[in-house]
């Protein structure tokens, strides 16, 4: 089995934690939640497993480099991170119900590299931009901030659905988290998703000097990176210092992450030094 075939795998094992996360919140069953978390740790391990093998083939055919490069297997590290960071808010608030709204995610991250026309799953050599040390740190930290701020989104959404319901709800409104928790959590993860947004920008700059002589070219993705940060900073200069909080926290939430995915996908075809990003 190569590392496609079993990557092929994680996309089921996302899909069926989606379908089971939503069915316990739906049915307000422990069972499909129980068989959710299974299934979502069994994917994330999987993935693991599938990055770790696509890299051991890459060396085996002679690239040797981190199967990060291109379209297909950042799809794949994307769903693994919002896989992990799902798997510890869940453990850290004790609350399953938000799997239903992050785990699509991932699911989606994973069928789309799998199943689209337009994405190779085959192992390339990397172009003479992309070697580099800073590949693994700037991509790593990259993404973990993106999948921060998809957790975010979920979060979001859920936030902006509970605040309809009346507090003599008793539907599936009432079995979402409190308010307060809610807008407390997409807080944390636009922190944590910023940090590493920061953190993934300064190495793309450093990395950009090295490989093509400037910091800053004014690049569409390093525009629209730019324009992501900006959107979560004001995000949280909004919280911490205008006291904002719920549904206009909420809705910056969700514009930023539009940001996310623009400049994650949108950008990748349009000219510049990043157009690689679509293979």
């Amino acid at each position: 089995m190569n590392s496609s075939q079993l990557l092929s795998f994680v996309t089921f094992a996302y899909g069926f934690a989606a379908t089971f996360y939503v069915a316990a919140w739906v049915f307000k069953k422990t069972m499909p939640a129980r068989l959710a978390r299974w299934a979502a740790i069994i994917g994330v391990v999987v993935n693991v497993a599938g990055f770790i093998l696509r890299w051991k083939e890459s060396y085996d055919i002679g690239y040797g480099h981190a199967p990060l490069s291109n379209m297909y297997e950042s799809l794949v590290f994307f769903a693994l991170t919002i896989g992990i960071l799902y798997l510890f808010v869940e453990t850290r608030y004790k609350t399953h119900i938000v799997g239903a709204f992050a785990t699509p995610i991932a699911f989606l991250a994973m069928a789309y590299a799998s199943l689209s026309p337009n994405i190779s799953d085959k192992i390339q050599p990397l172009i003479p931009a992309l070697k580099s040390n800073w590949l693994i740190a700037h991509v790593v930290t990259c993404f973990f901030g993106y999948s921060a701020f998809a957790v975010a989104f979920g979060v979001s959404i859920m936030y902006l659905i509970k605040s309809r319901a009346s507090e003599k709800e008793n539907g599936l409104l009432a079995r979402l988290p409190g308010l307060k928790m809610l807008d407390e959590l997409t807080h944390q993860m636009v922190m944590f998703g910023f940090l590493f947004l920061s953190i993934g920008i300064i190495t793309g700059a450093v990395w950009a000097n090295s490989a093509w002589g400037t910091y800053w070219s004014w690049d569409p993705k390093e525009t629209w990176s730019l324009v992501t940060w900006f959107v979560y900073a004001t995000l949280l200069h909004a919280r911490m210092m205008r006291g904002w909080y719920g549904k206009k926290i909420a809705y910056l939430s969700i514009i930023g992450f539009a940001a996310v995915l623009f400049t994650y996908f949108g950008v990748n075809y349009l000219p510049g030094l990043h157009s690689y990003g679509s293979v």
